[in-house]
């Protein structure tokens, strides 16, 4: 099985709490997703790139209040891609 953002945000969303800080372990999302550490912190990183999860230097994530926000709109189909860096110069 292959996961995709959206199941690492879902997974995160009801492992973690914006509102008051709760956070989760990486160890515990790759048990609970099935998945090696370096896929999660890939998927992770997006995450965060996009302001829907917070990951802290002990490895300790949670998701954001954006991230709750838009698991919130329970849409039937989501895209979750990468901010891309733009040439202002």
């Amino acid at each position: 099985m292959s996961v995709t953002r959206r199941d690492v945000l879902e997974r995160l969303g009801g492992r973690s709490d914006a509102s008051t800080g709760e956070r989760t372990s990486i160890g515990t999302l790759t048990d609970a997703l099935a998945v090696d550490e370096r896929t999660l912190r890939e998927h992770l990183d997006g995450l965060e790139a996009c302001d829907l999860a917070d990951v802290d230097s002990d490895g300790q994530v949670r998701i954001t209040v954006t991230g709750e926000e838009l698991l919130a709109l329970a849409l039937d189909e989501m895209i979750i891609v990468d901010p891309e860096a733009t040439d202002r110069g």
